[in-house]
């Protein structure tokens, strides 16, 4: 493309607002972690593999790995190739930011402690070097050994003088629901560092209830659940007394649940306070305080107006961030999905909301 062309795609596709996209999947491959372990490590890796598969190997499969048809490169798999995200992505779309999550850290993060520690280090290592040092629109999240709360919050320590870093991933999924106390380790190390965490859905228990699912559909509408029960741990359990600066981001669960669980929560509470005397506050009020959440896969109603109704309810538009999910199947794109959002929140969602919580720089508006 010559850069004639290449000036006037640009031009057509230039944004009105700012756009931050806080939800992107890059993928390491074996070929690109290997390296970056030490003997010991990358012999354990190259026999055991990882002791929970990603989500393409797990029953209910879903088709083509769950991933766009486009997005596959030649010779590689979707996520790994910068460039291809750069042209599917960035620049079709014109995006001021992008917010990595490499979600191969839900998994390797429940390895044996040294084994753990060592492949989130590596995938780290990989992020900073094959994307946030050629690409400056890029941030990343800090993918940590979750299941190992001190070598999770030495790692945040570690990368916390990287500015590029801009926050830390923890899963839906773990051992224990994460409002528990082994995991606080990993908030104190996250306030420490002024950096908000971001709860994926996935991690090692993917299906909390009452049994495995047979079916992709109901997978893929439960992680709203699994988002509630860690809202409601992390509440219930004081995390945000104990640490009453922490932000948490809900990534890729939907949002129109958010109001039905306040109030539940709400009224349960004020009957059973001695129960949980530690909470000073209606439950909605932390939630409103400390929670965040991502657009994709937002919920699309019949009627648009009962979305809208649904986020007056939560009254937290200025807590919602706009979320690609690329490359995954249902990748909502940055042109068509603020079409989804009352007019009146869309430049917020679509990037300034990002851009307070991160500490962005958002786009000048051009004169017209």
């Amino acid at each position: 493309m010559t850069s004639t062309v290449a000036s006037r795609n640009q031009a057509r596709n230039r944004a009105a607002r700012t756009i931050v996209d806080s939800d992107i999947h890059p993928q390491a491959l074996p070929r690109d972690i290997l390296p970056r372990l030490d003997a010991r490590n990358r012999r354990r890796f190259e026999m055991f593999g990882s002791r929970v598969p990603g989500p393409p190997e797990i029953y209910p499969r879903v088709s083509n790995g769950g991933y766009r048809l486009d997005s596959w490169p030649e010779g590689g798999f979707p996520g790994n190739d910068l460039s291809l995200v750069r042209q599917q992505l960035l620049d079709e779309f014109d995006v001021d930011h992008g917010v990595l999550i490499p979600l191969q850290s839900h998994s390797w993060g429940v390895e044996a402690r040294e084994f753990a520690d060592a492949l989130c280090r590596a995938l780290n290592d990989w992020i900073v070097e094959e994307w946030l040092d050629p690409e400056p629109r890029l941030r990343s999240s800090i993918g940590v050994p979750l299941e190992s709360p001190d070598l999770a919050a030495a790692e945040i320590r570690r990368r916390a003088h990287d500015p590029r870093f801009a926050q830390v991933l923890l899963s839906t999924g773990g051992e224990a629901l994460f409002g528990r106390r082994q995991y606080w380790p990993i908030y104190a190390a996250a306030v420490e560092a002024g950096l908000p965490v971001a709860a994926h859905t996935g991690g090692l228990e993917q299906h909390r209830g009452p049994g495995w699912p047979s079916f992709y559909l109901e997978e893929h509408v439960w992680n709203g659940n699994t988002m509630s029960a860690l809202i409601t741990s992390m509440i219930c359990e004081g995390v945000f007394q104990e640490f009453p600066t922490l932000q948490v981001i809900c990534v890729e669960g939907g949002i129109a649940w958010a109001g039905p669980l306040m109030w539940a929560l709400d009224e349960a509470w004020s009957q059973l306070r001695e129960d949980v005397p530690h909470l000073r506050k209606p439950p909605s009020e932390y939630i409103r305080e400390h929670f965040w959440f991502t657009t994709q896969p937002i919920e699309e109603p019949a009627d648009p107006a009962h979305l809208e109704t649904a986020l007056r309810h939560i009254g937290m538009n200025d807590r919602i961030m706009f979320a690609s999910d690329y490359p995954h199947w249902d990748f909502d794109s940055p042109r068509m999905a603020p079409r989804l959002l009352p007019a009146a929140i869309r430049e917020q969602v679509m990037g300034a909301n990002a851009c307070r919580l991160y500490g962005l720089p958002q786009r000048q508006q051009e004169a017209r």
